[in-house]
């Protein structure tokens, strides 16, 4: 096993530290099982020791993708140098790992209707009285800016560390798109639905200019947050404040919501259903398709079933 060489590749990935220490464990362990050269593991190496993974370490089906994972990337790395000329880990797969086990899936019309309700409820007839005076003006930019941010999650699917980082030249109205640009997801220009761009001209022209009144500097990010309770200011761009209440506040109008990966898996399954994979994993920002046929709705829960049929000598 190269163990420099690879740790540079997987860097290269910009992986998480952790991350990276998790694969070279990975990798070690299945050496050691193997008793082998890297150079000389074929597929079917690899496919008995997913299966000895499961029953003889009773590994669950996560816990083994991890794994294989981990091997894909050590078998490309050689591959890349020319030390093989195919990878044992090709075309392999654990299916049902991390499948996303949410209470409900909104259509797109409950999507929307959840917007509506909020806006409804928490904006346009929202009773304040039992606010002091002094922070209504406060509490009601914090709402209208949440209703906007609640719009974009559920009709762009994006994540919520994503939120944090979209700037204002990332909005088009003109167009009616907007630009994602995270370094953990893959860039991708959304198209901003009809009934946003009113949202979004109000938000632009009125709520953000009264928000920057809170902020110690000028700002290029499309959502700005507030000071906390009993400051006057805030130099923080972190919207981590701001998120957590806003998930109460839904809750509030929809009992069945649980949390705003529950959304972005709801508006990805869509995009599954009427666009197919590869358009789902641009949208979303997958740089991984395994990554967004985790969101396929009938997930095969065993690899060595499947592979045992194209494989019958295992």
């Amino acid at each position: 096993m190269e163990t420099k060489e690879f740790i540079k590749y997987l860097e290269a990935k910009d992986l998480a530290p952790t991350t990276i220490n998790y694969y070279l464990i990975y990798v070690e362990l299945f050496f050691k099982w193997a008793k082998k050269e890297d150079i000389q593991v074929i597929k079917p190496d690899v496919l008995r020791y997913l299966e000895y993974l499961k029953n003889k370490r009773g590994q669950q089906n996560v816990t083994r993708k991890n794994q294989l994972i981990a091997l894909k990337h050590y078998f490309t790395h050689l591959y890349q140098r020319e030390q093989i000329t195919i990878s044992p880990c090709a075309v392999l797969k654990i299916r049902g790992a991390n499948k996303k086990k949410l209470h409900k899936i909104y259509t797109p019309d409950e999507l929307e209707l959840l917007c509506d309700n909020y806006y409804n409820y928490f904006v346009r007839n929202y009773d304040d009285s039992h606010i002091p005076k002094n922070q209504r003006k406060y509490a009601a930019l914090n709402r209208h800016r949440n209703a906007v941010i609640l719009s974009v999650l559920a009709n762009q699917g994006i994540s919520t560390n994503e939120i944090e980082i979209i700037e204002l030249d990332n909005l088009d109205l003109s167009k009616a798109t907007i630009k994602i640009q995270n370094k953990r997801t893959a860039e991708r220009t959304l198209p901003l639905k009809a009934t946003q761009i009113g949202l979004l001209m109000y938000y632009l022209q009125n709520t953000r200019p009264q928000l920057l009144e809170y902020q110690t500097k000028e700002s290029k990010k499309l959502f700005l947050p507030l000071p906390k309770s009993g400051s006057n200011k805030t130099d923080s761009e972190t919207l981590k404040y701001a998120v957590k209440p806003l998930a109460q506040q839904v809750k509030i109008i929809d009992r069945q919501f649980i949390n705003f990966q529950q959304v972005r898996a709801s508006v990805i399954s869509f995009w599954i259903k009427t666009q197919g994979l590869r358009k789902a994993q641009h949208l979303a920002g997958h740089k991984s398709i395994a990554s967004t046929e985790n969101y396929l709705p009938n997930n095969i829960d065993n690899l060595i079933d499947d592979i045992n049929k194209m494989h019958p000598f295992l």
